[in-house]
């Protein structure tokens, strides 16, 4: 029963809400926001009153049983805990932390339910946006290749390497810009966020398992 629940159910539900939540954000970077740049002043208006809320409902709360059913997987499969899991987790936390501490925040003022600079509270609310989509592609690349990557005896042992240092300093880096820093032109657009998410996983990677 314990493993039905721990192995099956959460880690069933882990991928359910993850799915949800990845999906919606990537909903809200491709699909909505270049619907905003095309849309009437009234169109853009009704979708923030009526659909976004609704979006931004399921968004936050996806998020956030991503992370409680992720924290009790790891509870429950602490000791095969690998560099990989670590990796993913940690960028899925501060992803999960950005979505409640700064998208949310600041999408409540531009939507209307609080008063607030609506402008520059769209500029925090769409770099938080970029950011998580920029660490999407390397925290599910390490999530899936903690299960499904090579046998036991060819996975990282060390909890200190330098590749798996510096790249835990730079999710650090790449999440102070979220919070103190800009729009680099790199995420700005639909294709230079991919193309940058994929060239990360590509750089964590190569520092993660070679370095």
């Amino acid at each position: 029963m314990d493993y039905f629940i721990t192995h099956v159910l959460f880690r069933f539900g882990h991928i359910l809400v993850g799915i949800t939540w990845i999906g919606l954000l990537y909903y809200f970077n491709f699909v909505q926001t270049e619907y905003f740049k095309e849309a009437e002043p009234d169109a853009k208006s009704d979708v923030l009153k009526k659909l976004a809320p609704k979006a931004l409902w399921w968004f936050r709360w996806a998020a956030a049983f991503t992370f409680l059913t992720g924290l009790y997987l790891l509870y429950g499969l602490q000791a095969n805990v690998t560099n990989e899991i670590i990796l993913g987790s940690l960028m899925g936390t501060i992803m999960m932390l950005n979505v409640w501490g700064i998208i949310w925040r600041n999408q409540k003022i531009v939507i209307g339910i609080e008063e607030g600079d609506a402008v520059l509270a769209g500029a925090k609310a769409a770099l938080a946006s970029r950011t998580n989509t920029l660490l999407s592609v390397p925290m599910l690349y390490f999530m899936v290749y903690s299960a499904h990557g090579l046998p036991k005896d060819y996975l990282m042992s060390s909890y200190t390497n330098t590749g798996f240092l510096i790249v835990i300093a730079s999710i650090l880096l790449i999440e102070a810009n979220a919070i103190f820093g800009k729009m680099y032109p790199s995420i700005a657009s639909v294709r230079g966020v991919i193309t940058s998410s994929f060239a990360l996983t590509f750089i964590f990677s190569g520092l993660a398992f070679y370095l």
